[in-house]
């Protein structure tokens, strides 16, 4: 007998039919003997409507309100969930987030979760009752509603799995699981059976829309393994017929290479003739930092005169005019020149098996050259390489990779 989390995405409980079929799984796993708890989303395109729907009343709304509002979407498929178990004979109850409790800090919109207090809901499992509990949603310190951002749901089942002492979490979606690269540009790509925490938060940070990062982030911190899988195939998650996100020890063979994945929502800022002194670069990112906008990879070149130099960073396209205007109207930056750039992508090779081996960043540029394809910013890690280039190459650079790497179908 093993503890389960089940999450259902939105495109897992769509409809009627797609909540009886979440509902059938976990009837499944409760007949095999398991203690479950299940995480829901949201219907397919029902939080998108809630969103226009507080647009329309007011752009400029309460974000306190705005939770309130986009929060409901989970309790109803909460609610409907768990009658759908009932009418199978299984006890079963929905959670608000609320009544659980999340706690969560005051960030509405984009909370993080602080504390998962478990304990009824662990009750409950003992006794044989499904806990269905709506994701995306958690409560602040001031007893307010608030949302956890896009993908929260995937974040929610993650602590709680963690909160539980879960033996797995099993998140359900639709994709069979975590490909090599995305089957849509490259139709060989092939699914992974396992893949390390490391790997996986890679991916995601770096454009692979399987998993949010932060559920990543959390399943690696409290070792929680997670499977990636699909709610349209027969088998459940004790069948294992997705991909395991799990710790590097638990992999046997270590793939030089696991995945490939891209960014298009990228931009490019490039500051010419920045005073070659002593904190300037703090007084760059600072300003940025403190209008919450992430920056990604950063390049300044040598100073050949020593009073001044460029410098290059990445962030995300939507961040683009922010930034503009922080940087424009930043009083240590007058003089220097302000270019941007969009329509550029970021590709990136991921891979743990590149901590042991050597010619990996020249396989990647090889392959890119023989394509004419021109790199304008590199970075690296331990088990990453990225790389920006025009955004129109953008298919034929994951090709190219994909292939130079040996990912294809066996």
């Amino acid at each position: 007998m093993a503890r389960l989390v089940m999450k259902f995405g939105g495109t897992s409980v769509s409809g009627i039919k797609e909540i009886e079929n979440a509902a059938a799984k976990i009837a499944q796993e409760v007949k095999r003997g398991h203690e479950v708890a299940v995480v829901v989303s949201a219907m397919a395109g029902e939080t998108n409507k809630l969103i226009e729907y507080c647009r329309a009343v007011s752009p400029l709304h309460d974000a306190r309100e705005y939770d309130a509002v986009v929060a409901s979407g989970e309790n109803v498929t909460a609610g409907l969930v768990a009658m759908a178990l009932q009418k199978r004979g299984i006890q079963s109850r929905s959670w608000q987030g609320w009544q659980v409790p999340v706690i969560c800090n005051d960030a509405h919109g984009k909370a993080r979760i602080e504390e998962i207090r478990a304990g009824e809901i662990e009750k409950r499992m003992k006794e044989k009752e499904v806990a269905v509990v709506a994701g995306f949603q958690g409560m602040t310190p001031r007893d307010r509603i608030t949302t956890l951002g896009r993908g929260g749901s995937d974040t929610t089942a993650v602590a709680l799995a963690a909160a539980l002492r879960a033996d797995r979490c099993d998140i359900y979606t639709d994709v069979e699981g975590v490909f090599t690269t995305d089957p849509h540009i490259v139709p060989q790509a092939r699914k992974l059976g396992r893949i390390s925490y490391e790997e996986m938060l890679e991916m995601a940070s770096m454009g692979a829309k399987v998993l949010q990062t932060r559920s990543v982030e959390m399943a690696m911190k409290s070792r929680v393994p997670v499977q990636v899988l699909s709610s349209f195939v027969e088998e459940t998650g004790s069948d294992f017929p997705g991909t395991l996100v799990t710790g590097e020890e638990d992999i046997m063979e270590k793939e030089i290479v696991n995945g490939i994945t891209y960014s298009e929502d990228e931009a490019k800022v490039t500051l010419v003739k920045i005073p070659d002194i002593p904190g300037m670069a703090a007084k760059v990112f600072g300003p940025l930092a403190a209008a919450n906008i992430n920056v990604d990879m950063i390049v300044q070149n040598i100073s050949q005169d020593g009073k001044s130099t460029d410098m290059t960073f990445t962030l995300a396209a939507s961040d683009l005019p922010r930034a503009m205007e922080v940087l424009k109207s930043g009083s240590d930056l007058k003089g220097v020149e302000i270019r941007s750039q969009e329509n550029v992508a970021k590709i990136s090779a991921i891979g743990i098996g590149m901590r042991s081996h050597a010619g990996v960043a020249q396989t990647t540029f090889k392959a890119l050259a023989e394509k004419g394809i021109n790199i304008q910013i590199i970075s690296a890690s331990e088990i990453k390489i990225s790389v920006i280039v025009a955004a129109e190459y953008t298919e034929l650079a994951v090709r190219a990779l994909h292939a130079a790497y040996g990912l294809e179908k066996e």
